[in-house]
């Protein structure tokens, strides 16, 4: 018996072996069901936007008015909280308009390679995410060991930052990859070949 997981895993499988056999013509084909799969994807990315860019505006709003209030590590912690979330609210912009702008298409290839593409870019994300909080801790430490409360403030800060990015492309991870085991019952229906050839692959049981 197959759960979700192998079932995908057999379906891509048996695509690519068929496609020693067939023209890389015949899977250009559309799948409607993709559509909303697709849909569903660009949902995802466009909330995760929208609650970066509230992160950010609200890491700005409170840093630009605390570090006009406080002194020392303290008034560190509130600037970089301010630069960091700078940054952060540009790419929560970008990030949203891609989005925005993205095709909810019903092509089988381009929904394959914009999935995995948006599984390894948070991947990639999270393993940048722990370097930062790695950098917070050396710069913090740094900063109580010659006595320099900027430093100390600026290491908190990025701790912080980075703790709420790695969160952040967690919990966005998951929801991709629990979206991804959606795939295999849409491909179950895929038609292979021009001439009107299908292939039906089985998924099995769930348990």
């Amino acid at each position: 018996m197959f759960n979700k997981s192998s079932s995908y895993s057999l379906i891509l499988l048996l695509v690519l072996l068929t496609a020693v056999f067939i023209p890389m013509e015949t899977f250009a084909q559309t799948i409607p069901e993709l559509q909303e799969f697709n849909q569903t994807r660009i949902s995802y990315n466009e909330k995760g936007m929208m609650i970066l860019g509230g992160w950010a505006v609200g890491n700005m709003i409170w840093g630009g008015i605390a570090a006009g209030q406080t002194t020392g590590q303290t008034k560190a912690f509130h600037q970089m909280n301010l630069y960091w979330n700078t940054v952060n609210l540009v790419i929560a912009g970008f990030g949203y308009w891609q989005a925005t702008k993205e095709n909810a298409g019903t092509d089988f290839w381009s929904t394959m390679d914009a999935q995995q593409n948006m599984e390894k870019i948070l991947l990639f994300n999270a393993a940048l995410d722990i370097a930062y909080i790695a950098g917070g801790l050396y710069l913090k430490e740094r900063g109580l060991r010659i006595d320099k409360d900027k430093f100390v403030g600026f290491g908190k800060s990025i701790i912080l930052q980075g703790a709420f990015l790695l969160t952040f492309d967690a919990v966005m991870y998951t929801f991709h990859h629990t979206h991804a085991k959606e795939l295999p019952q849409i491909v179950n229906q895929i038609s292979l070949g021009p001439t009107g050839f299908n292939i039906r692959i089985p998924l099995g049981s769930d348990h």
